[in-house]
């Protein structure tokens, strides 16, 4: 897994999603359309899920598989901060998205990407696929992954800025709106740190452009 980035192949991922850590937490990103065979079913989707106040995941696959995956682990998170009295630890979220994703894999078709930021390791990043838990200091899923691998294993610096790794991430987007069909409509992204969750939309208009040599 060079760079950091995690290979989906087999499934039929249709969309980009995307995670990357930076000194005090992390930036998330995704697009926007929902696809049905050839056909657009949703042009403004978010696919950046809160698992909890700090916790997010990005969610490609199966829609309802995704996002079911996601409400349950959210329930059981809010459930286990009330037990233990404090915010629950990234890994944790990873690893119940983990075990969810390994019990059902023959049933399920959704890769997570899970990022946040807790007291104990600040901001993390774990691709969870079929089981696997993997810490990673940046993760690209879905199908237009396949179409910027070059690009994120060359750009990505260790120890970019918030707003190095903000711009990474929607330049990420961009390439893979222009050259996959599943990917498009608008880029969601997510920065968490430890004083706040900012989101953000950027629209169609507001989006980079690469022009092909």
């Amino acid at each position: 897994m060079q760079g950091g980035a995690s290979r989906d192949a087999g499934l039929g991922l249709g969309t980009t999603i995307m995670a990357i850590e930076f000194d005090g937490g992390v930036v998330l990103g995704s697009d926007s359309r929902v696809s049905a065979g050839d056909a657009v079913v949703n042009r403004v989707m978010n696919k950046l899920s809160p698992l909890h106040d700090k916790i997010y995941c990005a969610l490609s696959g199966s829609a309802a598989d995704a996002q079911t995956i996601a409400e349950i682990v959210n329930y059981q998170l809010d459930v286990h901060s009330v037990e233990v009295g404090q915010d629950p630890l990234v890994r944790s979220a990873a690893t119940l998205v983990k075990n969810i994703s390994y019990k059902y894999k023959e049933d399920l078709s959704a890769h997570l990407i899970v990022a946040g930021w807790d007291k104990r390791e600040g901001g993390q990043v774990y691709a969870t696929l079929n089981g696997l838990l993997s810490r990673q200091p940046f993760a690209v899923g879905g199908s237009g992954s396949f179409y910027v691998y070059g690009f994120v294993d060359a750009e990505y610096q260790p120890g970019m800025s918030r707003e190095e790794c903000q711009q990474f991430v929607l330049n990420t987007l961009s390439l893979a709106m222009s050259r996959d069909g599943s990917t498009g409509g608008v880029a969601y992204i997510v920065t968490i740190d430890s004083k706040s969750v900012e989101e953000k939309c950027i629209l169609g208009n507001q989006i980079p452009v690469f022009n092909d040599l």
